[in-house]
């Protein structure tokens, strides 16, 4: 079955095209800067090139109709008709509580994703149009809708509400959520399929670190916790994000300089993190250059970076009483050898031991076990795949089967 996956952002959209029955990427980029005079299309090719071709874009739509005569392009294409697309499977951030799995997109489903607007307005509304823009251009193939909350709906109450009075959770639905659940779901089946143990025995600690970042205690298959909460901005310090901050620091600001709290968001979703701490990059690569040539800000940033993601993985190992696997994923879970070794390097009292030689040969595009063979966890870089895991979602509800 080929299956078009999209990502829709707020001016951009990105799509893969997968052959699901020999899990093959048909097709890959995205379209940028969309209703900008300036926006353009993206493609990737398997032999790692890449093309750009501007464009008059002027929204979801033209953008996705964009990325169609583009996988029918003869020069570039893949395909030669739309027929030859069986379904489509959307990533969509926001699903409340009403979704804790992929689903079916209806008219029913939509009305559901736009009632959690409230709670993720810079994501659902782009998300939908997605939605809608297929429903134009091809309007009898179905559509699966693949949220990145649905994975965490299996924590417990103790773990999900947060210590506000019971109304805001009652009333306005504040409560932690959860990301990444895309990423973690597929990472956490493949890390087992690697060590070739039973998913449903495994305690493990899965680290998604990157610009964005989110680590998750799964056991016997289920998230029991995650470090994002309502929003995104919870949890790890971020390439932009602040991640945890007392909430009385945030008040204290917006009260001495009379920000509000649109001003506040910005602040704290944009300009934190690591950019914010060390005045220099969101890009973890130039702040691990900067550190090892001296530069005391990045050299700090790296420092609270690190230990952001080893205090997660300490909670949750106890919470999870043990840990059978940690993996690291995500851009710099993938690629930073440095911070892999960082943080493995203090979890000595689990039984933790990563092997130096192999930890530093385990990047751009490799994974496999970093840990040594006494090591009494299993310590595992695994390259993550969302669109994969969206597509075998898609796949499996067209065809009717259980996920």
């Amino acid at each position: 079955m080929n299956i078009l996956v999209l990502n829709c952002g707020s001016s951009s959209v990105k799509y893969k095209l997968i052959e699901t029955k020999e899990n093959k990427t048909l097709a890959e980029g995205g379209v940028e800067k969309i209703g900008l005079p300036d926006a353009f299309i993206k493609l990737k090719f398997e032999a790692g090139s890449k093309k750009q071709i501007d464009l008059d874009i002027t929204d979801h739509i033209g953008a996705i109709k964009a990325i169609l005569d583009v996988l029918t392009n003869d020069e570039y294409g893949c395909i030669k008709s739309f027929d030859e697309i069986q379904a489509v499977g959307h990533r969509v951030v926001h699903g409340g509580e009403k979704f804790s799995k992929s689903v079916l997109i209806t008219d029913e489903v939509k009305a559901m994703i736009k009632e959690c607007y409230g709670i993720a307005p810079l994501h659902n509304p782009v998300n939908m149009q997605g939605i809608e823009a297929i429903d134009a251009i091809l309007p009898d193939v179905p559509q699966v809708a693949v949220f990145d909350t649905a994975f965490h709906q299996t924590m417990e109450p103790s773990a999900y509400m947060y210590a506000l009075p019971e109304k805001y959770y009652t009333d306005d639905h504040v409560r932690r959520y959860g990301f990444h659940g895309t990423s973690h779901r597929f990472v956490s089946r493949r890390v087992c399929e690697m060590l070739g143990v039973k998913y449903e025995d495994q305690k493990i600690i899965c680290c998604h670190v990157g610009n964005g970042g989110s680590i998750t205690a799964i056991k016997d298959g289920k998230s029991i916790d995650t470090s994002m909460g309502l929003t995104p901005t919870e949890g790890l310090m971020m390439g932009t994000r602040s991640g945890d901050i007392d909430a009385g620091a945030i008040l204290f600001l917006m009260e001495k300089y009379g920000y509000t709290a649109k001003e506040m968001i910005n602040i704290i979703n944009k300009q934190s993190g690591v950019l914010g701490a060390t005045g220099l990059s969101s890009d973890m690569r130039e702040v691990v250059d900067a550190a090892e040539h001296g530069n005391k800000k990045a050299r700090q940033a790296l420092d609270m970076y690190e230990l952001r993601i080893l205090k997660y993985i300490g909670a949750y190992a106890a919470e999870l009483n043990g840990v059978d696997i940690i993996a690291f994923t995500g851009g710099v879970g993938e690629n930073q050898t440095c911070t892999r070794k960082a943080v493995c390097d203090r979890l000595g009292y689990l039984g933790v031991k990563i092997d130096d030689k192999v930890n530093d040969e385990t990047w751009r595009g490799k994974e496999g076990i970093i840990s040594t063979p006494d090591s009494k966890v299993k310590v595992v870089v695994v390259m993550t795949d969302e669109e994969c895991m969206i597509a075998r979602d898609t796949e499996a509800i067209v065809e009717g089967r259980e996920l």
